[in-house]
């Protein structure tokens, strides 16, 4: 006997063996990421995407397909992450509207809330590239509506979509170069492919499979029961004697282990030293950290020891509790005319930003992109009628669009890519002019500066006629890799050869990232001077993760 339909409860089970399907997968898309520096960060972002969606999908009646197709979109609109992250919340968004008022879903609704979903996703992406997630969408709607029309059972329908899914994430590579020349499928293809496994299992009452448990969930638990145990009503702001709540969570690295054995008694001695409200919560893999600390890049120094960051948050304190009191009391500030929202990852980034006028500076980048939520609570935080956003990684562009769009504020979004550009930015930014002037000089200012990077590969591969081997150091221009050597100096020296146009360029600002030595910045500098002349050269300390150095050239 066919099967025609799905109502509202078997479409929620569908959701979230999605979502389940994801996060056992995530790692594994992760490392389909083609650029070789250590970001491997498309699987994270969706997985964290979609278990925002899941999440609210959850908390509501689940009678109707609309219900819940409407829950699973707002929640992956909120915690949307990163491209892949915000590419998939439009895609449910559009889903959601094409299913309007729907009481159960059949294959004919089916068909065109795939179509809706891509016509959103496009729409939302400026300059749309083929070979993407975008493309795996697109085919498998336009197969969905021949499949259609010669199969009448749903389950058999959503079967053969499935596997038109898999077909168009196979020819991926044909469309994008740089995927074909690494050897790869696209990441947030085969994300979603895996999300609609996952959907498919549940329809047909199979068990998706289980690869781990997920590794977040029973420490953020943990962390939320310990969480803020003071007595907000009963003390005074300046009691506040560690001022940061200061979350980070690291996946350990066996390289980083052999160096410095992983002890949780005593690392748990030594953050207790930095701060009071502590807790560790470790496994096999990971550990998280959470406590209140006045120098929260002290702590991240300890943790960052063991492996590389897969999250960090931190929040004042102070001011969290100043603006409880002061609203116990009534006492409602008064907004500002301008703010400026930014993103950064580093004590160091942030206190430079701050310096330049930035009234909140998220911490976020390349390896943790802020969502859609993070970036709506920031533009809250700044207590501004006009609010800029400067995203500072291209990852991070469309979330801030997309918060932007949300905000009741007037907002305007600088789509700087780089640190360096953002810091461009920021020199221009001028709180008399209006909103609208502001963006146009700060988006001029970020064209303006070059952005050079050094990083290292975490694994081998060939990319743009270049063969690069894990463990050996990067030389990026502008996004792209110009140079690569086994030798840390030698790569920064060839790629600020590169980079330097004696006969345009005055200034090169170097921003030292973490575990930099005083002796590489001095043999840095030198360099600089002896072979550019009339070049000046500045130096920042940014304690910024993953990048080594920065360097901004204008």
């Amino acid at each position: 006997m066919n099967q025609k339909n799905i109502n509202g409860a078997m479409f929620a089970n569908m959701v979230l063996a999605g979502a389940n399907s994801l996060s056992n997968n995530a790692e594994r898309i992760d490392a389909l990421n083609v650029f070789p520096v250590p970001d491997g960060d498309t699987g994270t972002n969706m997985n964290l995407s979609i278990t925002s969606g899941a999440n609210e999908v959850k908390k509501v009646e689940q009678n109707s397909v609309a219900t819940v197709a409407n829950a699973f979109a707002k929640g992956l609109l909120m915690g949307a992450r990163g491209n892949s992250g915000v590419i998939l919340s439009q895609l449910f968004r559009g889903f959601a509207k094409g299913l309007e008022d729907k009481k159960e879903l059949d294959i004919e609704s089916f068909v065109k809330a795939l179509d809706s979903g891509v016509n959103t996703a496009y729409k939302a992406v400026m300059k749309p590239v083929e070979g993407t997630i975008l493309t795996v969408a697109k085919d498998t709607a336009a197969d969905a509506k021949k499949i259609a029309e010669k199969e009448q059972d749903i389950i058999v329908f959503f079967e053969k979509v499935v596997q038109a899914s898999k077909k168009s994430l196979k020819r991926t590579p044909d469309l994008l170069p740089v995927l074909k020349e690494v050897g790869v499928v696209d990441s947030g293809g085969q994300g979603l492919v895996v999300i609609y496994e996952g959907f498919l299992a549940a329809l047909k009452g199979e068990e998706v499979p289980e690869v781990s448990h997920d590794e977040t969930m029973d420490l953020n638990d943990l962390v939320n029961a310990e969480h803020h145990k003071l007595a907000q009503d009963y003390m005074s702001t300046d009691d506040i004697e560690f001022g940061y709540c200061t979350e980070f969570m690291v996946r350990f690295e066996e390289d980083k282990l052999k160096d410095h054995p992983y002890d949780e008694a005593k690392f748990r001695e030594e953050l207790s030293e930095h701060g009071d409200s502590l807790l560790v919560v470790s496994d096999d893999e990971i550990v998280k950290v959470h406590i209140h600390a006045e120098y929260p890049g002290d702590v991240f120094n300890l943790g960052q020891r063991f492996g590389s960051f897969i999250n960090l948050k931190v929040e004042n304190m102070r001011e969290q509790h100043s603006n409880i009191v002061d609203k116990k009391e009534d006492k409602p500030q008064e907004k500002q005319k301008f703010g400026v929202v930014t993103v950064a990852m580093g004590n160091g980034l942030t206190e430079l930003f701050k310096s330049l006028g930035a009234t909140v500076v998220i911490q976020g980048g390349q390896t943790m992109n802020p969502s859609t939520q993070d970036l709506t609570n920031a533009i809250k935080e700044t207590n501004a009628e006009n609010i800029i956003i400067l995203p500072n990684n291209k990852n991070i562009v469309m979330a801030a669009e997309q918060a932007a769009e949300l905000a009741e504020e007037n907002v305007a979004v600088v789509p700087t890519k780089t640190i360096p550009q953002g810091m461009s930015a920021m020199l221009t930014y001028n709180p008399e002019v209006t909103l609208d002037e502001n963006k146009q000089t700060m988006t001029e200012a970020s064209q303006e500066v070059k952005t050079g990077q050094i990083t290292y590969a975490v694994r081998d591969t060939q990319i743009d006629g270049m063969t690069i081997e894990n463990g050996h150091y990067m030389g990026i221009a502008d996004g792209k890799i110009k140079v690569t050597n086994a030798s840390h100096i030698n790569v920064i020296q060839e790629l600020l050869t590169e980079m330097i146009d004696i006969e345009e360029d005055e200034i090169v600002t170097v921003i030292r990232g973490e575990e930099t030595s005083d002796e590489e910045e001095e043999e840095i500098v030198a360099f600089i001077e002896n072979n550019f002349e009339d070049i000046e050269v500045e130096v920042h300390q940014g304690n910024q993760p993953i990048y080594s150095y920065i360097f901004s050239i204008e």
